[in-house]
């Protein structure tokens, strides 16, 4: 039912953000010249947003092998560092956690770039549409990177770990992919369909 309701929210994010541009809010301009949308999306560091997108996305595939771990009930891995296919639940997660945090830095970096080029999220419409959608997403993957924090958590306080710690990190998985899905979605509109 909760993530019933994000994805919800998130429809009413994209709404914004087409209603705007369908309206005229954001692609106004006169004739020949480019308008509000076309000037404020060409700050946008495409190459620099891919990357950090890559990242993102592949943080669901790690987090996917923690938990295929945590269904093994393997909370920590049975070899070396470096012994991928020996990892737990917990160094998937660790590493999905710090793919989460490499994005969410990527993107405060991104948004320190706009504002010093005057996109704000006051300056205009695009800025107030480009802010809010963006930001309430990194505001999601900062609640899933708590979450990644507590189960980590969990796995080391469990005496014996079982079904119960398997079930939460199972749960806590169906989040950050949605997370990621929504991510693409809006890197497709923001990014990729100026």
């Amino acid at each position: 039912m909760w993530l019933s309701s994000e994805l919800m929210f998130f429809a009413g994010l994209f709404a914004m953000y087409f209603t705007l541009r369908a309206s005229g809010q954001i692609s106004t301009g006169g004739a020949g010249t480019l308008g509000l949308w076309a000037t404020e999306t060409s700050h946008l560091d495409f190459p620099y947003a891919l990357v950090n997108t890559i990242v993102l996305v592949s943080s669901s595939f790690t987090c996917q092998m923690g938990v295929f771990a945590a269904e093994r009930l393997q909370p920590r891995r049975t070899g070396g560092l470096f012994q991928f296919a020996r990892w737990g639940m917990v160094e998937w997660f660790v590493l999905t956690f710090l793919m989460g945090a490499f994005f969410v830095s990527g993107q405060a970096t991104e948004y320190t770039t706009l504002v010093s080029e005057h996109i704000t999220l006051s300056s205009n419409a695009y800025g107030s549409a480009f802010y809010i959608t963006t930001g309430f997403h990194g505001l999601h993957v900062i609640g899933g990177l708590i979450a990644f924090l507590f189960i980590i958590g969990r796995a080391f306080a469990a005496k014996r770990f079982g079904h119960y710690e398997a079930t939460a990190a199972i749960v806590t998985s169906y989040y950050w992919h949605f997370v990621d899905v929504v991510w693409i979605g809006l890197f497709l509109v923001i990014y990729v369909l100026k």
